[in-house]
C-alpha cells in the first residue's frame, strides 16, 4: 500500500512548511514538493495540517479496580484514540502483589493481542520489588518496557513503601530506564480521609477536599529528593495543581533530571465539576482530583516555560451506570478515573493553539514528540521524516465539533458519558494513518486491527 498526502503544511515539534508525502508501505519514504509519484491513493491535505500521529503515553485500558474494569479494553480504547488522531499508547501493566513483574506482562500482552487498532507498549507498575526480584527490572527492559510506574497513593492496594521507592530508583539509574511516579502522600491522605467518613461527608465532592494539593507537593518532592539520591531519570504523572509543579519547577532549577505531564481534566476542568447534583460529580471522580480553577492557568504557563513537558490523558473510563454507581453513598467506593483519550488533540488544539496562541510546533510536541523522545519511541515514531513510521494525521485545524455521546464523530469510547459533554473544540483528526494503514477517514472506521507491541528503546537511546 502507497499514500500520497499532497498539499499539506508539515508540522512537526522542529519544523513547519508545505511540502507532499510519500508513505510506502510502514514508512515515510518521500517528502518535497509537487511529487510526481504513483500510489495507491491519494489525499489532498489543502489547507489541513499534516502532523505526526499523537502518543498518548498514560492510558489505563482494561485495568481492574475496585471491583471492576475500566469500561475501554483494547479493542474499544485503541479504536477510539485512532478516530481522535492517536496512533500510539503506552498502556500501565500492573503486577499482582508478591508475583512477578513478567507474569503481569504476560497478562497485558493478551488483553492486547489481536484487539488494538494501532502501537503500543507497556510501562510496568511495580506493587512490591524484595531484592530477590530486582533482576526482572533487567529482564523487563529485554522485553522492550523501559518504564515502570510506582505509587505513593493506594496503600494496601498499589503504595510502595519509601524502601522500595529506592530500590525500584536504584536498579532503574543502573539499566537506564525511566520511573514514573504517582505523587501523593496517600497514608497522610487515608486519614484525612477517616475522619471526613467519621464526619458522614460521603458525597464525591469529598473526594476532593480530602486530597489536598500539599498532599501531591509532597509526594512530588520526596520523590524528586529520591531520585535525586539513586541517580535515575523522573517522570511525574498527571500533575494537577500549582503546589506540586513549584517542586518540579526548584528541581529543575537545580538541574535534577526531572520532567512531568499534565492532562487535559487540569487545564480545562475545576473542582466545581464535583458540586453538580443527583451524584453527577462522580464522573469527574479521579486521582489526582480536579483542582481549584485557577491553577489551570499557572499549568498553562508551566507548558509554555517548559517545566511540564507532555500531555497524556491517564484515561481510564467507567460508566457512570454501572461503575461509578457503586459509590453512590460512599466516594471511596467511586472507581477513579474518567475518559479522554479520543479527545486530546481537538481539546489541546482548541484550548492551547486557538485560545492560548501556543505555536504549532510546541502543539505537535506536547501531543506527540515530548513522550516519543521521553519513552523511547523517537524518531521511529513522533515525527514526519524519511524513514520513520507513517503514523500521521492530516489535521483540519479549522473545523469545529462538538465533544460529547451524541456526536458518532467525536465519541467512540465505550463509556456512557464525556467528561467534555457539549465543549465545541476547533481542530479535527480527518484522516488517520498507522504504520501506512489508513485507519480512520472523516469520522469513519476504515481499517480495525492490525496494531503491535513496539519494544521501546532505554532512555536517552533511540529508536529505529
Amino acid at each position: 500500500m502507497s499514500v500520497l498526502i499532497k498539499n499539506g503544511r508539515v508540522v512537526t515539534a522542529a519544523d513547519d512548511y508545505f511540502a507532499d508525502v510519500f508513505v510506502e508501505g510502514e514508512k515515510v519514504a518521500l517528502i518535497g514538493q509537487g511529487l510526481t509519484v504513483r500510489a495507491d491513493k491519494v489525499i489532498d491535505a489543502a489547507g489541513k495540517l499534516v502532523i505526526p500521529g499523537g502518543i498518548d503515553a498514560h492510558t489505563h485500558l482494561d485495568m481492574p479496580f475496585g471491583g471492576t474494569n475500566s469500561a475501554d479494553d483494547f479493542e474499544s480504547g485503541t479504536r477510539a484514540a485512532a478516530f481522535g488522531g492517536t496512533t500510539s499508547i503506552i498502556d500501565f501493566a500492573i503486577q499482582t502483589k508478591g508475583r512477578s513483574t513478567l507474569e503481569g506482562l504476560d497478562t497485558w500482552h493478551k488483553k492486547a493481542e489481536g484487539k488494538a487498532t494501532i502501537d503500543y507498549g507497556f510501562h510496568m507498575i511495580i506493587t512490591d520489588l524484595p531484592d530477590e526480584r530486582l533482576s526482572e527490572m533487567n529482564r523487563l527492559v529485554d522485553e522492550g518496557v523501559t518504564s515502570y510506574k510506582l505509587f505513593m497513593a493506594y496503600p494496601g492496594v498499589l503504595y510502595v513503601d519509601d524502601g522500595t521507592l529506592y530500590r525500584a530508583f536504584r536498579r532503574a539509574g543502573e539499566n537506564g530506564t525511566r520511573i514514573c511516579m504517582h505523587a501523593e502522600n496517600g497514608i497522610v491522605i487515608d486519614e484525612i480521609v477517616k475522619q471526613a467518613v467519621a464526619d458522614g461527608k460521603l458525597e464525591p465532592k469529598y473526594h476532593a477536599l480530602t486530597r489536598p494539593t500539599r498532599m501531591e507537593a509532597e509526594g512530588v518532592y520526596r520523590a524528586i529528593a529520591i531520585a535525586e539520591v539513586a541517580e535515575v531519570p523522573l517522570y511525574i504523572v498527571h500533575l494537577s495543581c500549582a503546589d506540586a509543579l513549584e517542586e518540579v519547577k526548584r528541581a529543575r532549577a537545580r538541574g535534577v533530571d526531572v520532567m512531568a505531564e499534565t492532562c487535559p481534566q487540569y487545564l480545562l476542568l475545576d473542582q466545581s465539576y464535583y458540586e453538580r447534583p443527583n451524584f453527577e460529580g462522580a464522573k469527574w471522580v479521579m486521582t489526582p482530583a480536579l483542582r481549584e480553577k485557577w491553577n489551570q492557568d499557572v499549568l498553562w504557563r508551566g507548558l509554555e516555560l517548559g517545566h511540564l513537558g507532555n500531555i497524556a490523558t491517564d484515561h481510564c473510563p467507567f460508566c457512570f451506570k454501572g461503575q461509578k454507581e457503586l459509590g453512590a453513598n460512599d466516594f471511596r467506593k467511586i472507581p477513579n478515573g474518567a475518559p479522554g483519550l479520543e479527545n486530546r488533540m481537538s481539546l489541546i488544539h482548541d484550548a492551547g493553539v486557538v485560545g492560548r496562541k501556543m505555536s504549532l510546533n510546541r502543539f505537535v510536541e506536547l501531543t506527540s514528540t515530548a513522550a516519543a523522545r521521553t519513552f523511547g519511541l523517537y524518531p521511529k515514531k513522533g515525527t514526519v521524516a524519511v524513514g520513520s513510521d507513517a503514523d500521521i494525521v492530516v489535521f483540519d485545524p479549522n473545523r469545529k465539533e462538538t465533544i460529547g455521546v451524541g456526536n458518532p464523530r467525536m465519541h467512540h469510547m465505550k463509556v456512557d458519558y464525556s467528561a467534555y459533554e457539549g465543549v465545541v473544540v476547533q481542530g479535527y483528526s480527518e484522516v488517520v494513518l498507522s504504520r501506512g494503514r489508513v485507519i480512520a477517514e472523516d469520522g469513519k472506521l476504515v481499517t480495525a486491527g492490525g496494531g503491535r507491541f513496539v519494544k521501546r528503546a532505554r532512555a536517552g537511546e533511540l529508536l529505529r
